[in-house]
């Protein structure tokens, strides 16, 4: 059924290409972005799940008034 709506389209081979060169330019900008990303930062977040010390605006601790 498709077939026959993508054969009348023009130019649509060119499509395909220009789908792989946006994910290429795409991922490629990912990689370059880490490998500059400050690695004091990447130390500070790579440690943050298992830091322990609870900030003090985070309400996801808060008592329930009832169970006091």
């Amino acid at each position: 059924m498709f077939k026959h709506y993508f054969e009348q389209i023009q130019n649509i081979e060119i499509w395909p290409i220009i789908s792989l060169t946006i994910f290429f330019i795409f991922f490629l900008c990912l990689i370059l972005y880490i490998i500059r990303m400050d690695k004091g930062y990447i130390e500070k977040m790579k440690g943050l799940p298992m830091d322990g010390n609870e900030d003090e605006g985070n309400t996801t601790t808060s008592q329930n008034p009832r169970t006091l």
